[in-house]
């Protein structure tokens, strides 16, 4: 098991994420569905259980040329879809991704606290200090260049360049995150994300979790540049405008995962 905390800062409100977290993970959908791959949404209903309320939604992904070639060799085309259930209970959200083939063997475990500061509080996610001292704490700067894979880098998707006509906020300079506290116009948040793998297979676990927690940094790095250069498309929804676009997504994506080519991020081989 490889347990990683990343922490994401953000030149955004708590209250702006909730809408545009959910904003770009609509659009991020579209941009890694088609040829038979990317997500299906099965369910996205309100929950309420022991006293905790938010939005349940179960996913899966169809992941194909989005494994490794060595899984693949070794996997049937049934191991490569896996399941994703999150519970949002927004600043807290939840999220369990299983495989049906691969049973209590395999796990991935993403919880989140979204926080009005710049990353400094430790063990929010309160774990026992024995497991927080094997933690790999990770920051994930997203004006930095250097922390995208080549292959993944857009320039309009890079904050470095893009500039909000609706808030004002970009382009992000090398010391953006220093003057960012000081900033009265300009609001902050951390997305503290707890990334626990479990990968059980003999001669390939070290290999895959750690494979696991590179791609897992991958998507937060990518997905939170495109969120925040998506900023003058969200800003303005609220959570009723989310709702109905997340309906209309789930129908667009059942008709491109049939008639789209594969499209989005691939596995990059080691």
């Amino acid at each position: 098991m490889l347990i990683k905390e990343y922490r994401v800062i953000l030149p955004i409100s708590v209250e702006e994420y909730q809408v545009g977290q959910l904003y770009s993970v609509a659009e991020a959908s579209k941009n890694e569905t088609g040829g038979g791959e990317g997500v299906e949404v099965l369910k996205n209903e309100p929950y309420e259980k022991d006293g905790e309320k938010g939005q349940y939604t179960h996913k899966i992904y169809h992941l194909q040329s989005k494994v490794p070639s060595f899984v693949r060799m070794l996997a049937p085309a049934s191991a490569l879809n896996i399941h994703e259930k999150a519970w949002n209970a927004y600043p807290y959200c939840r999220t369990v991704i299983t495989n049906e083939y691969m049973k209590d063997n395999f796990l991935i475990k993403i919880e989140t606290w979204h926080k009005p500061d710049m990353g400094h509080l430790e063990n929010v996610h309160g774990l026992d200090a024995e497991t927080w001292k094997k933690v790999d704490v990770v920051y994930i700067d997203i004006a930095d260049r250097s922390q995208v894979e080549p292959k993944d880098y857009k320039p309009e998707e890079d904050p470095c360049k893009f500039k909000s006509v609706k808030t004002a906020r970009g382009p992000l300079g090398p010391d953006w995150k220093k003057e960012l506290p000081n900033k009265k116009d300009c609001p902050h948040m951390c997305a503290y994300k707890l990334v626990t793998v479990k990968f059980k297979w003999w001669g390939l676990q070290n290999k895959v979790e750690n494979f696991i927690q590179k791609q897992e940094k991958r998507l937060f790095t990518n997905f939170h540049r495109q969120l925040f250069c998506w900023i003058d498309k969200w800003i303005e929804l609220n959570m009723e405008d989310i709702r109905r676009m997340e309906e209309q997504t789930r129908r667009e994506l059942d008709e491109m995962r049939v008639k789209d080519p594969v499209k989005g991020m691939v596995a990059l081989e080691d």
